[in-house]
């Protein structure tokens, strides 16, 4: 499930056993993956996502059984399939953020992978998606506020018709017709 909080210490227990169990093309590229696994506070700093090559700073693995590039690091616009120079540029800037996406099969990798993985705030369309939940939002909130005025003036209403109170009534359906104009404007 996807989460927007993963701790250090689930992301350690996630590496290890991915380590253990999975078969990586090319063991330097392994190497990357225990540096970040032997520093508590580079983990903190590391998000495992999917679309890393979104991110402003990303290393991507994949298995050896897939067909696909085994390894790539993304800084900004640059990529390299180099993995000593991307364990440098990591080494020596460990307060940037690091996105990690693992492109690896089977349920049980499945299972554990989908509980460290993180929302990617880089995927294109993650604006529009949180404007649209906005704009909802503000009709949710606007509809209950109309329906709750709405139906406060028609007991009113009523309650100045019961009593006879003809100015309080014309007042009050003078309000409830403003009312209901805004709501189909």
């Amino acid at each position: 499930m996807l989460s927007n909080v993963v701790s250090a210490m689930e992301k350690r227990d996630f590496l290890k056993w991915f380590l253990k169990t999975q078969r990586i093309k090319q063991r330097e590229h392994a190497w990357i993956l225990h540096y970040l696994l032997s520093d508590g506070k580079l983990l903190e700093k590391v998000h495992f996502v999917e679309k890393a090559e979104y991110c402003p700073k990303a290393v991507i693995f994949s298995s050896e059984t897939l067909n696909s590039m085994p390894f790539s690091y993304h800084k900004n616009q640059f990529v390299t399939m180099d993995t000593e120079r991307s364990f440098h540029d990591i080494r020596l800037h460990p307060d940037e953020d690091l996105y990690v996406q693992l492109a690896f099969e089977g349920d049980e990798f499945l299972t554990y992978y989908a509980e460290v993985l993180e929302d990617n705030p880089y995927v294109p369309g993650k604006d529009q998606e949180k404007l649209l939940l906005e704009i909802a939002a503000e009709h949710i909130l606007n509809q209950a506020v109309w329906d709750f005025e709405h139906e406060s003036l028609r007991k009113k209403i009523d309650d100045a018709l019961i009593h006879k109170r003809k100015k309080e009534f014309y007042r009050l359906t003078e309000r409830l017709l403003i009312i209901q104009q805004k709501l189909y404007r």
